[in-house]
Order: structure tokens, then C-alpha cells, then sequence
């Protein structure tokens, strides 16, 4: 026996009524939505929190960690001031202070008779790769 609409009932219904039993199909297509917006959300805000670290990765290495640092406690402290910052001292650009120093040492040494102290391993085979190329 088939159900009989109430007398009071359109004949007409709109298209995200759906009848008992059956796939609402405007609430599957609201959570898939939903999720969606969600997700790009997150992808968008880590992007945009990333920047400074982006920015700064072209500079010094001193800087960037500096900001890499900075950008992760404002991200797990909520404190946006911190990125702030993070994001100022990514678009200055640092003077290079230890490359002069390093040769005003070096210049002074000459200078006193003092023999340099051996660099460690690493940097001189760093330097030897440099001269090379």
C-alpha cells in the first residue's frame, strides 16, 4: 500500500527534500564542502605563515634561522607578534660584521709574527671547493 501525501502537502517538493529512506544528496555535498574549505584553510595559513622563513631563506644563515625560530614559536604559541617580527627581520638585510672583523684579525696576526691556528676540517675543505670553482 503506498503512502498518500497529507492533504495539506504541495505536490511539488524542492529538489533537497528527499523522501524517507533516501541519500540526502545536498548534506553529502555540504560536509564534502566543508572538508574541503577546511582543509584549504590549513594549506592556506601554513603558506602564509611560512612566508617569512621563505623570505629569509635567500639571506644569511644567521637570519634565517633566526626567523625559522621566531615563525615556530608563533605558531605553537598563538603569539603574533612574534611573526610580526619574524617577518620584519626577513626584508632587512643584515650587514656581514664577521668577514671584516675576520680579516682585521687575520691582517693583525700577520702583522704581530702570529701564526693563524689551523682551520677546522670542514671549512678548509669548504674553502679549497670554493677556489676550484
Amino acid at each position: 500500500m503506498a503512502a498518500q501525501p497529507h492533504n495539506a502537502a504541495v505536490d511539488h517538493l524542492p529538489f533537497f527534500i528527499t523522501a524517507p529512506g533516501g541519500t540526502d544528496i545536498l548534506m553529502i555535498v555540504a560536509a564534502i564542502t566543508l572538508i574541503a574549505t577546511v582543509l584549504l584553510a590549513g594549506v592556506f595559513f601554513l603558506h602564509i605563515h611560512s612566508l617569512p622563513e621563505r623570505l629569509a631563506h635567500k639571506g644569511q644563515k644567521l637570519q634565517f634561522e633566526i626567523v625559522a625560530v621566531l615563525c615556530l614559536l608563533a605558531l605553537f604559541t598563538h603569539n603574533h607578534a612574534l611573526w610580526v617580527i619574524a617577518l620584519l627581520l626577513a626584508f632587512i638585510d643584515l650587514p656581514d660584521v664577521l668577514t671584516p672583523l675576520n680579516r682585521i684579525a687575520r691582517s693583525a696576526e700577520a702583522l704581530a709574527g702570529v701564526k693563524p691556528p689551523a682551520p677546522p676540517a670542514g671549512e678548509a675543505e669548504a674553502r679549497r671547493g670554493s677556489d676550484h670553482a
